[in-house]
């Protein structure tokens, strides 16, 4: 029988949530900030997404890619990436050694068995040492034990094929190390070591893959990004001629950590004028400059990354010179050609020159750089384009775009200004776009098509 495709397997799964129709937020519109629940109500609605993803995303995947078993086997502090996508909230860390093993069922169901660790919240079968500990418990597996255990599995389950996370494209999909691997490739034997094969979309599609549950958290976060940044970039942060970039910096991750969020990188501002190179380091801020920050946020495990724009008005001024605004206008341009050509199906490399043939033809010059975001800042899936790699990213950007997947879109558009003597801006852009499951591409909150202003 033909393998469900994933996105047909999540459309049919998934019942209708609200705050799920796509977001067309006017600009006009302030962004508010979104305080995140209780922790023990992230962790609710955290297990929620994780268990959705176990019983609907995984049994598809391993459906399409013809896996029979899939085989996870990591140590405390040197976990698989794979690992913090299918673990319980109130889990850390792998515990001493953790073995997930996966097997597909004659009626597509997947088994998920923990040979040491925990049950991840009823998430897994857990096996225990059947020998008792002084007080009367069960002990955790140890050593030979596991691995003795482990091949008797795999020997009823008698897989006719066998993935294990080793790759040298993707980081998602090499977590076996080598110790590990020694160890693991002994306990399996030769008989099912030769049925063993290196399936990365496995794992990359699985990190990669969202279920709509998570969207609806994942635009409020992003909503809570957009109000932070407009706040920075105001008089109640910046006064021109006194603050500085730094200080704006660290601003940003003050604000973030009072709010309840985390940062998975540290925050960039710049300030460009009158077409020159921005300067590294603290710049104080001046009227007439063009600003720029980079700012990613972490809420309950959900990376963002997003740049904007600001500008601080001269003297007398009321509004952005109409050079600059026609910077940022490219870049919506580069924006919405590039969400366009995303088709699923197609590889990143795909998109990339389908999107910088159409920025040629328009009389736009940039460049383009969207990644995938999701658990992971710089995520599972296709790279389209790096900022030094216009030509196409060989590996990496060779995977297929998939519904159901997160982007940011991040991308820059080069343009002369008037009004600093021909000189050049560059506006620089990123926001969080995704595809649905049915391949129809959305901003996930909305982009930024005005400038912030510092009067």
């Amino acid at each position: 029988m033909k393998p469900i495709p994933v996105v047909l397997a999540l459309v049919l799964a998934a019942a209708p949530l609200a705050g799920q129709a796509p977001a067309h937020v006017p600009e006009a519109t302030p962004a508010r900030h979104h305080p995140l629940p209780t922790v023990r109500r992230q962790a609710e609605e955290m297990q929620g997404w994780v268990e959705a993803r176990l019983t609907r995303v995984l049994p598809a995947l391993m459906a399409e890619y013809d896996a029979d078993m899939w085989i996870l086997s990591m140590r405390e502090y040197g976990e698989d990436p794979v690992f913090w996508s299918m673990i319980s909230p109130t889990t850390f860390a792998a515990r001493r050694r953790s073995i997930y093993v996966f097997t597909r069922g004659d009626d597509g169901s997947v088994e998920r068995l923990a040979l040491g660790g925990t049950s991840q919240g009823g998430l897994f079968q857990i096996y225990r040492s059947p020998h008792p500990t002084p007080t009367g418990e069960d002990a955790e597996l140890w050593g030979d034990e596991q691995w003795r255990l482990l091949h008797e599995i795999v020997a009823d389950r008698d897989p006719g094929s066998i993935v294990l996370n080793i790759d040298d494209t993707w980081a998602f999909a090499d977590g076996l190390g080598a110790g590990e691997r020694e160890a693991l490739e002994e306990a399996l034997g030769p008989l099912y070591l030769a049925r063993v094969k290196r399936v990365p979309q496995l794992a990359t599609d699985y990190v990669a893959v969202r279920v709509p549950e998570m969207m609806p958290r994942y635009r409020k976060i992003e909503e809570t990004v957009h109000a932070i940044i407009a706040e920075a970039f105001s008089n109640s942060v910046i006064t021109p001629g006194v603050t500085t970039t730094e200080d704006v910096v660290w601003w940003l991750r003050q604000r973030v950590n009072d709010l309840g969020y985390g940062t998975w990188f540290q925050p960039s501002v710049s300030a460009q004028r009158a077409g020159e190179v921005p300067e590294s380091g603290p710049v104080v801020i001046q009227r007439g400059d063009l600003l720029w920050t980079d700012f990613g946020v972490i809420g309950m495990r959900l990376k963002t990354d997003t740049q904007h724009n600001g500008y601080v008005l001269r003297e007398g001024e009321t509004d952005v010179p109409a050079g600059l605004k026609a910077c940022l206008s490219a870049s919506n341009r580069m924006q919405d050609i590039q969400l366009e050509e995303m088709h699923p199906g197609r590889t990143g490399n795909e998109a990339l020159h389908a999107a910088l043939a159409r920025m040629e033809q328009e009389g736009i010059t940039g460049s383009l750089y969207s990644h995938p975001i999701g658990d992971h800042g710089h995520g599972a899936g296709p790279l389209i384009g790096l900022w030094d790699r216009q030509e196409g990213v060989p590996g990496r950007g060779d995977a297929k775009i998939r519904p159901s997947t997160w982007f940011s879109i991040e991308l820059q558009a080069t343009v002369p200004v008037p009004e600093w003597n021909g000189k050049t801006a560059s506006c620089r852009q990123e926001e969080e776009a995704y595809l649905d499951e049915n391949g129809d591409r959305h901003w996930v909150y909305r982009r930024q098509t005005r400038f912030h202003l510092v009067w």
